[in-house]
């Protein structure tokens, strides 16, 4: 009976004993080669398990502890399950400090069921210590944009901390947090504000200690994104290879502190590819999905794209462009490709023609094309072409562009040219613009003119015109002309272009000018449109000073608005522009206008010749109207300025272009300056002063002496046209007509005969040959009983060189005796009526040849003379046959 409670008792104590073991019993199963390491601010724990645990059916917990500075900051448990035990395990935490600030120390011990391992294992990662050389912590990190960053400072012992602080300013208020008596925090919330324009430029961390060693210490940290790739397209370029293609819509503004990493299904892609990847197929055919996988240190993303790549085919370049058979207008493009499996697809190619007035493209179709006919080429001209191709079916997109090749083609004869025609006086000027690379197909020669008249066409006139001349003067007659225009190279002539003169138009002078406006460097123009124009119109255009010579447009049918722009307009001249019709026989002139492109200030001083002229107490400045070349604007009126030297300022204006005089009114004796200004759209301009002192009184005494010389003047210019009307009446009363002597015939004289020493030219009257009365007496004898000395009646009385004697007659006195002393051998009585020329030895003409009497007077004829000297002397008798009347000669 003892023995049976001896049992049981035991058994009871067992039953207890097992049962407290195994709610407080040690596990023999336990953790082994503990490892623990930091990358970054990460701390990276690995262990196993222990050889007792592989017996367990139990999973393993495994509780961890992490202490920082010995402070437990935080814990965790992993489970291992039964099928996991023996393996290698992991675990890791990502501290808010960096390693580097404080110790970290992990803790690791694992629980079986309620019985948890003997030992604890535990391994510590000391921070930096006061030695090293950076003191700032962490360095050169790399954060993404929104993330909490906490930096440290470690002072160096024997320093005091101060601050801690960034170099940029961020706006916010910062504070430092003390780990320990020498390690010091500061946690910052990493904005976009950190960010900046230039990628991987950093942020600086600042740590200052105090005095009196006052040092600075710093780190630098990088603030950006994770990779964002978006649009994945995978396609093949050979048919045996995928490339795909993708687009980062935002950088990651750390690519140099940690690059972006790519991987296509797995297979890692070359770095310097930036955007693409490649991959060599492995017989995959249909649609495939392909992944990207994109990573930096602040994330990764992975993107996908389903394709069938013979849908997607990308082709190559051409390769080996030729060109052959070049002409004057086609040519043939060939080319070979690089991929054998491009022969057997279905093509079509794009090729590109370009010069130097820009490209155009060409189309072909054709199973593995290599050959290309290029046309509607330019003769003479050279071209740069190149090609690319795509599949027929499904179109995927155009492959990669060949190389360029140039080439030029042959010549041509020149297009036709464009004529037109400039009326310049009596003549007309037939121009024609200079045909451009791309018209004259080679080098222009010459140019060949022909004209006729339409009624008469037979009648040809022909003549040719060097190359650089684009224009011929033609001064036509009457009637309707055809003129013809050909341009010639060595190629041959272009055909003719035909004008068609005169040029229809209504009176030119009475058809309106209507004014225009220019904008942005041209003209718009507008006309109605007109019946007449059955080919088009034509606009030309020529400044109105015709400096430069006429430029046209040609419109065609239906188009009755254009914007004329030329490179050679010039702001501030005046352009006439003429619109006509082109019709089937000659243009018909519809409007004209004139405007400017750019209305610019007149110059100053371009009112020429300004003067003045006074009126009383008014003043009339004038001046010659500005010509059309210094215009520069619409002239719509003149404004006159006047003022004293210290006085107040008068104008007064006229809205007539055409004025040439202002007058200003009312003035004040004094200096003024006057002032004439143009009126104009851009302001008045073309200012030009005169100055003038203004004296009234002075003015009208200039005045009135100027009248009174005008109406003497007047008067006797009245005066000499009455007398000249009038003059021979004058004449008559003033200075009668002297009678001729006429002699009665008892007066002739008998005698026939002149003494030869009398003899004397009688050219001066030539019409009859006269014989001279003369008046005869013997010497000593007293004449009529007169016994004074008788040479007062002789040689004192006839004039110096006079005498009248008939030609060829002789004749001797009968009864003279010539032994008286001083005597003449013959004397003689002088007609005065007459005045020959006296000749002979003994008979001296007197040195004073007119008769002169004792009053003065001078007798004008032969009796006053006689009566007279009966008055002054006693009377002498005349013996009636000593007096001989003039007798008609006899020989």
């Amino acid at each position: 009976m003892k023995m049976i409670v001896m049992c049981l008792f035991l058994l009871l104590l067992f039953s207890l004993s097992e049962q407290d073991g195994q709610q407080t019993g040690v596990s023999p199963c336990g953790p082994l080669n503990l490892t623990v390491r930091g990358l970054d601010q990460m701390l990276l724990a690995e262990w196993e398990d222990n050889a007792s645990c592989l017996a367990l059916t139990d999973p393993i917990t495994y509780n961890m502890t992490v202490l920082i500075e010995n402070k437990e900051v935080y814990s965790d448990k992993v489970s291992v399950m039964p099928d996991d035990v023996g393996s290698t395990h992991s675990w890791n935490w990502t501290s808010y400090l960096p390693l580097e600030c404080a110790s970290h120390t992990f803790r690791l011990r694992s629980q079986v069921q309620n019985q948890m391992s003997q030992l604890e294992q535990e391994k510590t990662l000391p921070g930096q210590t006061g030695f090293g050389v950076d003191r700032v912590f962490p360095q050169d990190a790399v954060f993404e944009v929104g993330s909490t960053a906490t930096f440290c400072c470690v002072v160096p012992d024997g320093e005091k901390f101060d601050k801690m602080f960034l170099s940029r300013p961020t706006g916010r208020n910062m504070s430092t947090t003390k780990i320990s008596e020498q390690r010091y925090a500061l946690t910052l919330q990493l904005g976009v504000s950190l960010l900046t324009d230039i990628p991987d430029r950093g942020v600086n961390v600042k740590c200052e200690t105090k005095e009196p060693s006052k040092r600075s210490y710093g780190s630098s940290f990088y603030v950006g994104y994770p990779p964002d790739v978006r649009d994945l397209r995978c396609e093949s370029r050979d048919l045996e290879s995928v490339e795909c293609l993708w687009s980062e819509r935002r950088g990651t503004m750390v690519e140099v502190m940690s690059p972006t990493k790519f991987q296509l299904d797995g297979s890692t892609c070359d770095f310097e590819n930036k955007g693409r990847c490649s991959k060599r197929l492995k017989g995959e055919v249909g649609e495939k999905n392909w992944t990207l996988t994109a990573w930096n240190h602040l994330g990764k993303v992975e993107i996908q794209d389903t394709a069938d790549l013979t849908k997607r085919v990308h082709m190559l370049a051409p390769h080996e462009l030729t060109v052959a058979d070049v002409n004057a207008r086609t040519a043939i493009l060939g080319w070979r490709w690089t991929v054998q499996r491009y022969d057997n697809l279905r093509l079509t190619c794009q090729t590109n023609i370009a010069d130097t007035e820009g490209h155009f493209p060409q189309i072909e179709h054709g199973v593995g094309l290599k050959v290309a006919i290029l046309t509607d080429l330019r003769p003479n001209w050279e071209y740069q072409v190149k090609v690319r191709c795509r599949t027929a079916e499904h179109f995927w997109k155009w492959g990669t562009w060949s190389q360029t090749v140039t080439f030029r083609t042959l010549g041509d004869v020149p297009d036709p040219l464009d004529v037109w025609m400039e009326e310049k006086g009596n003549q007309t000027l037939i121009v024609w613009k200079r045909p451009l690379d791309h018209q004259s197909h080679g080098e222009i020669t010459q140019y060949e003119v022909t004209w006729a008249r339409t009624s008469d066409s037979n009648r040809l006139n022909k003549t040719d015109v060097p190359p650089s001349t684009h224009s011929f003067a033609l001064r036509l007659d009457t009637g309707e002309h055809v003129i013809k225009v050909m341009a010639k190279n060595k190629n041959g002539s272009s055909s003719p272009s035909a004008i068609t003169l005169p040029v229809m138009s209504p009176d030119k002078t009475s058809m309106k000018v209507s004014r225009l406006t220019g904008s942005k460097g041209g003209f718009s123009l507008s006309w109605s449109g007109s019946p007449e124009a059955s080919c088009g119109y034509i606009v030309d255009w020529v400044p109105a000073d015709r400096t430069e010579p006429v430029d046209w447009r040609k419109l065609p049918p239906g188009q009755t608005s254009v914007r004329i722009e030329s490179k050679n307009f010039k702001d501030g001249l005046r352009y006439q522009l003429s619109i006509y019709a082109c019709t089937q026989t000659s243009a018909l002139l519809l409007e004209r206008k004139e405007g400017y492109v750019t209305e610019t200030r007149i110059k100053d001083n371009q009112f020429t010749s300004l003067k003045y002229k006074p009126h009383g107490s008014d003043v009339e400045i004038s001046w010659d109207p500005v010509s059309l070349r210094e215009q520069s604007a619409f002239i719509h009126g003149y404004v006159l300025y006047w003022w004293e030297t210290s006085g107040q300022n008068f104008s007064v204006t006229t809205d007539n272009p055409e004025d040439t005089s202002l007058t200003a009114k009312n003035l004040q004796n004094g200096f003024y300056t006057f002032k004439v200004a143009a009126r104009t759209d851009v302001g008045e301009c073309g200012d030009t002063t005169l100055t003038a002192t203004i004296n009234i009184q002075s003015n009208s005494f200039i005045m009135i002496f100027i009248f009174s010389l005008f109406a003497v003047s007047a008067l006797l210019l009245i005066i000499t046209v009455l007398c000249y009307r009038h003059w021979a009446c004058i004449k008559q009363e003033l200075y009668p007509e002297i009678p001729k002597p006429e002699m009665p015939d008892w007066f002739a004289s008998p005698v026939k005969r002149i003494p030869p020493y009398l003899q004397t030219d009688l050219s001066h009257n030539a019409e009859e040959h006269l014989d001279i009365p003369q008046l005869h007496y013997k010497s000593g004898e007293p004449l009529n009983n007169n016994t004074q000395d008788s040479t007062a009646l002789t040689s004192p009385q006839t004039p110096h060189s006079y005498q009248n004697q008939p030609a060829e007659q002789y004749w001797a006195s009968p009864a003279l005796d010539t032994s008286g002393p001083n005597i003449p051998s013959r004397s003689l009585f002088a007609n005065p009526t007459y005045n020959p020329t006296m000749a002979g030895e003994d008979c001296t003409p007197s040195s004073n040849p007119k008769l002169q009497m004792r009053n003065g007077y001078q007798p004008q004829s032969l009796e006053e003379f006689f009566r007279l000297s009966q008055m002054d002397q006693d009377p002498v008798s005349c013996v009636s046959g000593y007096i001989m009347p003039p007798q008609p000669s006899l020989l």
